[in-house]
């Protein structure tokens, strides 16, 4: 399996592999977030020994696979926007997906990212690359469709969101893109 950049750079994007140092700004500026986490499959964080779990995860994953999370970053100002990556289940499948400061929201930059994402995949050597969304999730849906993914259906009572009350089994919508 080909290894994919730990960097990559887009018009307004500058993605990279998570960093110790980054743990505090991710904290803060999304994954403790109770809306930006609304619809994630990811418990929000409550304290910074959350996010520095994820950092453990991203590391394991960059151990194992051709790619795994990267950070978001804005190229004007080097602020952090969210993050997004790979995840990889077969040499030839991955998932996909994003989140993003609730104030950089409607601005392009999930549409931005994820397509930098199949870029990455396609480096990977990555076959069928999807993601699943919230069934509600209308926004999330739309950014898919804006980078060329399938709705390929509904997947009936398949995921937990551990943010939504009560916790419990939720449809999705799956869509995925051939490379």
């Amino acid at each position: 399996m080909p290894s994919a950049p730990d960097a990559i750079e887009t018009p307004r994007l500058s993605l990279r592999r998570p960093q110790a140092a980054d743990v505090d700004a991710m904290f803060a500026r999304y994954a403790s977030d109770p809306d930006v986490t609304r619809f994630v499959g990811w418990p929000r964080h409550h304290t910074v020994d959350d996010t520095r779990g994820f950092l453990s995860f991203s590391d394991a994953e960059w151990a194992k696979s051709p790619a795994g999370p990267y950070l978001m970053f804005a190229r004007d100002d080097g602020r952090l926007l969210g993050s997004t990556g790979l995840i990889f289940e077969t040499p030839y499948r991955a998932a996909t997906g994003y989140v993003l400061a609730k104030d950089e929201w409607g601005r392009g930059y999930a549409t931005e990212g994820l397509d930098a994402m199949v870029g990455v995949a396609r480096i990977a050597g990555v076959r069928r690359l999807y993601a699943l969304c919230h069934s509600e999730h209308r926004a999330s849906a739309r950014v898919l469709e804006k980078c060329y993914f399938a709705r390929e259906g509904v997947l009936r009572g398949y995921v937990e969101f551990p943010n939504l009350t009560p916790v419990q089994p939720h449809d999705v919508l799956c869509y995925a893109i051939l490379l």
